[in-house]
Parts: structure tokens; sequence; C-alpha cells
């Protein structure tokens, strides 16, 4: 992304290309005040977005209700910012930024809204407490992340849903949407996307339609007792039908044989010590053929065909780890060492899109949000995902000056081989936001009282 102006920021620009919603000058600047307060505030209460935001503090005698009205769609009539025509931009905005790299993977992500002591919000359902134990009141989502092979990263896909709504038809269904959309997106790079999933997404539905789109996946598996075929020991993929043998993941997975060993940096516990950190680890990558059947569309048709796929069962162990190996599923052949590692690092990559997910939601604080209507909910939490693709921006490279003064706002030592992340962006980001906010007070107690108060201005160093 090229700066059109140097004298602008670099969010007003990421924001012009939302300007198409927008139906009057009016709500284009609620619009920029909302994204500005919500990376400034790290929440998505609208007092807070209002207050952080120097657009919304100080020209507006009630910024909190601007911010409302706009997200509930009572003032933009004219416009259409709904949480749907956002997150359209947003993903071409995502393609744009891929545009470059032929092969993309593509991360699909299920997460939680948390809403443990809610009441009065609409259509709350159940969802998984933080640590895993019971459920709590709250919302669904479903998010997807495209990673080109230069780094670059755009937001592909958000949906917020629950199943008390009362057009909800099914989960599956909101995945399947997901699938479809995302796929529509990337259509001229069918063939060149690869749909990297956690277990959650361990289903024939999922697997066979980005099969059927002609994509590649890569997922973790959930269902050992899924049965699958293997072929016959001293058997080669590709024999024939007679040499292949009904048995569940579990058994098959026993047939696996070393491919390849890894030396990489996790956060582990290894047998002996008391806590996780960051350290050295052996990953031990075999593999094996198996072939599975899918019905397609078989959630939808009673009829769809019945196909099989000749795919790699992936097994990776982690040593001196007590962690259960990861058990995957690909169609990307594994049979050396480049093979082992490239399905290794695709897995990985989904670990750091996650990492990705839990800073959005913790930095830009999503579930903070609170409001009395879906739609209104589904809007600001579509905004916080605008702001997240933003900051998911950042960092592209160090050769731009305002990358680099964000990264020393925020605590960076500069130095080649470390750029900033992305918490040090956004607290740079965070403390220029405060500054500006800080800056609009000032020049609005001028312009009130035609200068400011003698020790401010003292303090300040400024004649008035």
């Amino acid at each position: 992304m090229e700066l059109a102006n140097e004298q602008r920021s670099l969010l007003d620009e990421y924001l012009d290309d939302f300007r198409p919603l927008v139906g009057d000058l009016r709500t284009e600047r609620v619009l920029r005040g909302t994204v500005q307060g919500i990376i400034g505030a790290e929440t998505l209460i609208c007092a807070k977005i209002a207050s952080y935001s120097p657009e919304l503090a100080t020209q507006s005698k009630n910024g909190e209700q601007r911010v409302r009205r706009m997200v509930k769609g009572e003032t933009t009539k004219s416009s259409d910012l709904d949480a749907d025509h956002l997150i359209e931009r947003l993903q071409a905005r995502g393609v744009e930024q891929l545009r470059d790299d032929d092969e993309v993977w593509v991360i699909i992500d299920p997460s939680e809204l948390r809403k443990p002591y809610a009441k009065e919000m609409p259509d709350l359902m159940r969802v998984r407490a933080l640590k895993g134990e019971g459920t709590v009141p709250g919302y669904r989502t479903i998010n997807v992340l495209g990673v080109g092979k230069g780094g670059r990263r755009g937001i592909l896909y958000h949906r917020l849903f629950t199943s008390e709504e009362q057009d909800f038809r099914s989960e599956s269904k909101e995945i399947q949407d997901a699938l479809h959309s995302v796929d529509e997106a990337l259509a001229d790079r069918r063939g060149k996307v690869t749909w990297i999933a956690d277990s959650q997404f361990d289903d024939e539905a999922v697997w066979g339609t980005i099969w059927e789109q002609g994509n590649h996946l890569v997922c973790r598996v959930k269902h050992q007792e899924r049965l699958v075929e293997r072929p016959l020991a001293g058997e080669i993929q590709g024999a024939s039908d007679e040499t292949w043998q009904t048995v569940p993941i579990a058994e098959a997975k026993a047939q696996a044989r070393e491919v390849a060993r890894v030396r990489t940096d996790m956060v582990v516990r290894k047998r002996g010590q008391k806590y996780e950190k960051m350290q050295p680890v052996t990953a031990v990558i075999a593999a094996c053929p198996i072939r599975v059947r899918y019905q397609v569309e078989v959630r939808s048709r009673k009829d769809g065909a019945v196909r099989q796929k000749d795919v790699w069962l992936v097994v990776v162990t982690l040593e001196n780890v007590g962690w259960e190996p990861w058990i995957l599923v690909t169609d990307w052949p594994v049979t050396d060492d480049e093979g082992a590692l490239k399905v290794f690092r695709m897995y990985r990559q989904r670990w750091a899109v996650e990492d990705s997910f839990k800073f959005t939601k913790q930095v830009l604080g999503w579930e903070d949000v609170q409001l009395l209507d879906l739609e209104g909910v589904r809007t600001l939490v579509a905004l916080g995902w605008v702001a997240a693709g933003f900051l998911y921006e950042l960092g592209v490279t160090l050769e731009w000056p305002e990358i680099r003064l964000l990264g020393r706002l925020g605590g960076w030592t500069q130095r080649k081989d470390r750029p900033p992340g992305k918490t040090m962006l956004t607290n740079g980001l965070q403390r220029l936001l405060d500054w500006m906010a800080t800056e609009a007070f000032l020049q609005d107690e001028i312009a009130r009282y035609g200068q400011l108060p003698p020790r401010i201005a003292a303090l300040l160093g400024r004649s008035r």
C-alpha cells in the first residue's frame, strides 16, 4: 500500500476504502471517529469509543449516541454501514493485499464472543466458557484470514451469529457460507488456495466443499473413529481397490512412517519442567497414504455424488513434550522432507493466526460490546474487524517512516533484525490518537475562551 499523501494519516487513507458505503459527510465523520476510538480505547464500549476519538469528543455534543445510532442504522438511511457491507469491503481489501501472491494459505477459525454477565442483550446463546469448562451467554463467530508467501495478511471473512436468532438455520450452513464467500473472492487462484483448519472443521461437508472447489486442505483430525481406507502392508497409494482396507483413523495412523524431523522454537513445557517457555523443540513428522470418501453437498442433498480422495495422514510428535500428537489430514503429498515440512509450516501458521485473532479480541476489546440490538452488535463488531484490518496491515515494511515512528511511540528500540510487533504498533497508535484527542480539546478550549488556562499553557510551554 503506497501513501497517497504524506500529510494524511495511514488510518485516514485506509478508511478511504470504506467511503463508498457512506451516504453523507456527517456519517463519514462518525465512521472515521468510531474506528479511531476503537483503536484508541481498546474497547467496543460506545462511550469510551467516543471519548478516545478527537472527531467525536470535541465536535459532537453526544458522541456516544452518534456511535450508537450509526451502528444501529438509525441515522444512516442513505448509507450501507451494516456488518455485511463492511465485511464485503474488508474482504475486497484483503484480496487486494494478497494480489501478488500466487499461493494463498487460508486459515478459518471459530471464536466465541462471550458475555457471561449480560442479561438483556438480544438472542444470546450458550458458548464455551473461557477455560473450556461449562458454558456462558454469548455469540459465535467465524473468521477467515488469508496469508501470502510474503507475509501479507488480509481479512477475508467475518460473521457473528447465534442459534437463538429467529432466522438461524444451522452452524454448518454458516460455515458453508464462509467457504463459498472466500472461494468466490479468490476465484482467480483456485487450485492454489490451501485451507488450514483446526479440529472443529473435521467434517465431511467442509472437506468435500473445499475439494469440490479444486482447493487444498490441511485439517487437524478430531474424530479418530472416522472410517478411512489404507493400503495393505507393502502396497502403495494408487493400488487397485482390492488392496485397500477399511479401518478407523486411530488404526490407520499406526502405519505412518517417519518422513522428516524439524527443529523449531515453540512455547512448551518439556518433561521435568515446571512451566511453559519459548524453547527449541524437535518435531517428528510421520505420514502414510489413506483414502477418504465424501458425499457432495452432503448437508443439502440426499442424492449428492459420493467421491473418494487419496490423501495423506500426517502424525506430528513433539519430542520430550507430553502433548498428544497432532493428527492431520492433507491432500498435499507427504513423501519427502520438503512435503512434510510444508505441511508442518502450514499448520504452525494456523497457530500464528490464532494468536492474531486473540490479539484482536484483547487489544480491541470486542467482547466489551454492549447494545440491545443484534444488528447493532454485528455492525459494531464488524467495525472492530475494520480496525483490526488496519492493524494487520501495519508493519508491512520498516522502510515506512510512519511505521518506525509508531514503533518508537509504542516502546520499540530500533533494530533492523527485530521489527516492532503488532502490540507495540498498536500502543504507538494509541499514544498518537491520545495526542490527537488532547490537541483537539486544547484547540476547542482556545476557540471557546480565546486562550488556554494560564497554568496549563505554562505547563505546555505555550503562550496561550
